[in-house]
C-alpha cells in the first residue's frame, strides 16, 4: 500500500500496489496523482526508500516535483507520519495487505477523511478538500469528475 496525503487538508489517498517494486510503486502513484486538479499536485515529499531511483520518472510522467527528507528525519514529513499512525488502527504492525482491494483501502481512506482532527479545527479532510476544489480557480467539470469518483470509490 502507498500513500498519499495532501498537507493542508490532510486528505489521505490509499493506493493498492502490487509490489515494492519501484516500477509498479511509481506507476500506481502515477496513475492516482494525476487524477488530482494541479493546485494539489505542486510537490511530493518522497520518502527515501527503494523507489527513489525511479523520482525522475515520476516527475516527467506527472509534472509533480519531487523533494526528499534528510535520512532518519520522519518529522520533516509530519503528516505522512501522521497519518501513517492513524492507519495503524486499521492495519497493525506485521499485517499482510495483499489480501486488500482497491474498494476495501479506499473505504479505510474514507473513514480517515471523515474523521474530524484537532489540527484542522475539528473539520474533516473532506469537508476542508472540499473547500479546496470549490475555489473558482479549479474547472467546474472537473469538480463534478472529481465528487463522482469519490462517491465510487471513496476518494482513493
Amino acid at each position: 500500500m502507498a500513500t498519499l496525503v495532501e498537507r493542508h487538508s490532510r486528505f489521505a489517498m490509499l493506493i493498492k500496489v502490487p509490489s515494492k517494486d519501484t516500477e509498479a510503486v511509481v506507476a500506481a502513484l502515477s496513475q492516482h496523482v494525476r487524477k488530482l486538479p494541479a493546485t494539489l499536485r505542486r510537490s511530493l515529499t518522497w520518502d527515501r526508500g527503494l523507489e527513489m531511483p525511479k523520482h525522475k520518472t515520476f516527475t516527467v510522467a506527472t509534472e509533480v516535483q519531487v523533494y526528499f527528507c534528510d535520512q532518519q528525519s520522519p518529522w520533516q514529513r509530519g503528516t505522512n507520519e501522521n497519518t501513517n499512525l492513524l492507519l495503524r488502527q486499521f492495519f497493525p504492525p506485521g499485517t499482510d495487505l495483499s489480501g486488500y482491494s482497491q474498494a476495501q483501502l479506499a473505504q479505510v481512506a474514507l473513514r480517515l477523511n471523515q474523521r474530524p482532527r484537532k489540527t484542522l479545527g475539528f473539520e474533516t479532510p473532506a469537508s476542508k478538500l472540499q473547500a479546496v476544489l470549490r475555489r473558482p480557480s479549479e474547472p467546474a467539470a472537473f469538480i463534478r469528475t472529481w465528487k463522482i469518483s469519490c462517491q465510487l470509490a471513496g476518494c482513493a
